[in-house]
């Protein structure tokens, strides 16, 4: 007699459907998996035998055998653990195979017999659902599971537990979603001095999902400008927490089940390999990388320059079609990539470029060497790229620590909120939710100027040789200045705008 129990491959954040199926017959004593399983799952008889003879069970003395199907799919993981053993039980009497076979099953077991939580539970309940199933997974990981929705998940800490639920001696409860993390305080915008124009800057791009570049002298803000980028963004919506909380389920990063409504903000060092930033791994569990964890949120690269070249031309694809296609033999796994990128760079190798008090010894040919690290491509892909001076004209050294006069994100978060309801009312019923993602005849739609603004637009796209890709991007930048102003229509005073933050274009015409 052949028992099955189901369990599941990952593929990205999709499931596969995996058969455990379990033969025991007479013969020589022997424990055998095979369905391509790697070295992870070959060890499990191990872990398996001794988690049985901790709750005073012990393998049968005939030939176990374990199929894993399909056969041409390989498995990966110990969270196959708990399903071969549940399946050994169902053979043996101990389980009812009649009801485990509608759960889906998956947790590791340690020697005494407990089940330990393994990553990517969120996914499998929510497939679980899908597919009309309960689910079987270790106790820490119902909180979990339980934002799923699903109603029949089961939760025991030890396969103890397991076993006297289904025999009626005792009940295992569905377990609660977790609490939400405690919200988290975003640094403020008002602890930044000055630098009015970045923090303008910084506000088109929040209500519009641009991608930013920031250059200049070191200790002028950069960083802090970035992580204050979060604080002024509205709150992730349900669909997005559940999205960013998927991808953190795969990755493992979910504390307690508790789901988090702090937008993403990554920071990678600069020493971040191609594999940490768009995932890796061998076989299918390939891991999400820094992109995809970014996903709904921002992702920060100080010193871009100093990142390895092919990591930031890693960026390319995922900037415009918002997710990360990995390949590997026999695998194809996708992630979701719909990430801001904001960067931070020195105008040079020493930081000094054009500073009258501390120039450049070695301009221009430090500076022509350093910017080329940036190729042209990912250039056009920044919506904005603005020039962050030490102090501006008429700032004091005394400002600095003056308590008054800026405003804080609080203000400038609402002014934010309310160009993200204008877009998603304007872009109801279509695919896209802010201006960043505005294509084809959208953009003609509610982009075009409708006064000599396209003139200026066309007159300067010609001086500084922009590319379609970048001309689209400044209509798109404008549109969402237009937005932020509460104006219907696309006008001059918003294209001169958009075109004043492609500084580096002109500074890269200006070295040509």
């Amino acid at each position: 007699m052949i028992t099955k129990v189901a369990s599941l491959a990952f593929n990205g954040i999709d499931i596969i459907d995996v058969d455990v199926q379990v033969q025991i017959e007479p013969g020589i004593p022997k424990f055998i998996i095979v369905g391509l399983a790697d070295k992870t799952i070959a060890e499990s008889k191990e872990r398996v035998r001794a988690a049985l003879s901790s709750i005073g069970l012990s393998l049968p003395a005939k030939k176990i055998l374990i199929n894993l199907a399909p056969a041409d799919l390989v498995k990966e993981g110990s969270h196959f653990d708990l399903a071969i053993s549940a399946g050994i039980l169902a053979s043996m009497g101990a389980l009812p195979a009649d009801e485990i076979s509608n759960y889906l099953i998956l947790g590791e077991l340690s020697l005494d017999g407990n089940i330990l939580p393994v990553s990517g539970v969120l996914p499998v309940a929510m497939g679980a659902t899908a597919r009309g199933k309960g689910l079987i997974c270790s106790k820490s990981n119902g909180a979990e599971a339980a934002w799923s929705g699903n109603e029949n998940i089961l939760a025991p800490g030890n396969l103890l537990e397991l076993v006297n639920h289904f025999k009626g001696t005792q009940s295992l409860h569905q377990p609660s979603a977790g609490l939400f993390r405690s919200d988290v305080n975003y640094p403020d915008l008002k602890d930044i001095r000055g630098q009015k124009v970045a923090k303008r800057a910084l506000e088109i791009v929040a209500a519009g999902g641009h991608n930013l570049l920031m250059f200049g002298p070191p200790g002028a803000g950069k960083s802090m400008l970035a992580a204050r980028l979060p604080g002024i963004m509205p709150e992730l919506s349900s669909a997005e927490i559940l999205e960013c909380s998927t991808i953190a389920s795969i990755a493992g990063n979910l504390e307690n089940g508790c789901l988090t409504k702090e937008r993403p903000f990554r920071a990678p060092h600069h020493s971040c390999t191609v594999a940490a930033m768009v995932g890796g791994g061998a076989g299918r569990r390939v891991k999400p990388g820094e992109i995809s964890l970014a996903h709904n949120g921002v992702l920060f690269l100080d010193e871009l320059p100093e990142f390895n070249t092919g990591v930031i031309e890693a960026l390319r694809q995922p900037l415009e079609t918002k997710k990360v296609l990995i390949s590997r033999s026999g695998a194809h796994i996708e992630y979701p990539a719909n990430f801001q990128l904001i960067a931070a760079m020195n105008p040079c190798k020493c930081g000094y470029l054009n500073d009258p008090f501390k120039a450049c010894s070695r301009a221009p040919s430090c500076a022509t060497s350093y910017q080329s690290k940036i190729s042209g491509p990912i250039l056009d892909r920044f919506d904005l790229h603005i020039e962050v001076g030490s102090f501006e004209e008429g700032f004091a050294y005394e400002q600095i620590l003056s308590v008054s006069g800026e405003e804080g994100s609080e203000c400038v978060a609402k002014r934010v909120k309310r160009a993200h309801e204008i877009q998603s009312q304007r872009y109801e019923g279509y695919n896209i939710r802010l201006n960043n993602g505005l294509d084809g005849q959208l953009l003609i739609d509610y982009a075009i100027p409708v006064d000599e603004g396209k003139d200026i637009l066309n007159e300067a796209a010609k001086k500084f040789r922009l590319s379609m890709r970048a001309y689209n991007r400044v209509l798109r930048v404008a549109r969402t200045i237009a937005d932020l102003s509460g104006s219907n229509n696309v006008r001059k005073d918003h294209i001169a705008e958009a075109l004043s933050y492609r500084q580096m274009d002109y500074y890269r015409l200006e070295a040509a």
